[in-house]
């Protein structure tokens, strides 16, 4: 298991035992790990660094416990989580005793990364932990691709979005110009700031950039 050097496991489980477990086995892969004996320790901590900014710049994954006896559920928590979207960035395997598994098996098909029984295996745990960081990860990247694509829309006149829109569509210079009743060479003109500020060479690749990471 090889993950991001900046990937994070939370662990969020009220048994002590298993948090010091966990976080052994993924000192042991060479994977960052913070614990939490609550949901609602959890939570602070999030809100805490959503409010500054520092959530979702790094792949991370939660391993959350189903049932946590006198304060929040695991999956009380997981409801939050998906109200809210932290899931997408934020995988969640729970890991859950044999009672709980129907109930895992819902909570998956209403977005949970995956299950865990207890007790689990290891390597079938980091190979899971593993895919879920690589989730987050293609998440995270697919975020700051849409950022910067937004960027650079943002620094569009409005003809210039004319003319990129038509060229996407592939149509020539001549049919453009006869579009939005400009001159050929000022279609000329804007098609080559649009390819400078969308820092593209090609109509193609102008339309493969939009195709890959839409604007919101």
């Amino acid at each position: 298991m090889e993950p991001a050097s900046n990937a994070t496991v939370y662990i969020v489980d009220d048994d002590a035992e298993v948090r010091e477990a966990l976080a052994w086995l993924l000192r042991s892969r060479r994977v960052l790990s913070e614990a939490f004996a609550s949901a609602e320790a959890f939570e602070t901590m999030l809100a805490e660094r959503s409010a500054s900014g520092l959530m979702q710049r790094q792949p991370c994954c939660l391993l959350l416990d189903v049932r946590m006896p006198g304060g929040m559920s695991g999956l009380a928590l997981f409801d939050k989580m998906v109200e809210r979207g932290d899931t997408a960035g934020m995988p969640v395997i729970f890991l859950t005793g044999h009672a709980d598994v129907p109930t895992a098996v819902a909570t998956v098909k209403r977005g949970a990364f995956d299950f865990c029984e207890k007790p689990f295996s290891d390597n079938q745990l980091v190979d899971r932990i593993q895919a879920a960081l690589e989730l987050s990860a293609r998440h995270i990247e697919a975020c700051r691709a849409r950022h910067e694509l937004q960027d650079r829309l943002s620094d569009l006149t409005d003809r210039e979005r004319d003319v990129m829109r038509l060229v996407v569509e592939g149509l020539p210079n001549k049919l453009i110009a006869d579009q939005l009743d400009i001159s050929v060479r000022t279609v000329e003109v804007h098609r080559a700031r649009v390819f400078d500020k969308m820092q593209v060479k090609s109509a193609v690749e102008l339309a493969n950039l939009l195709r890959a990471a839409p604007p919101a």
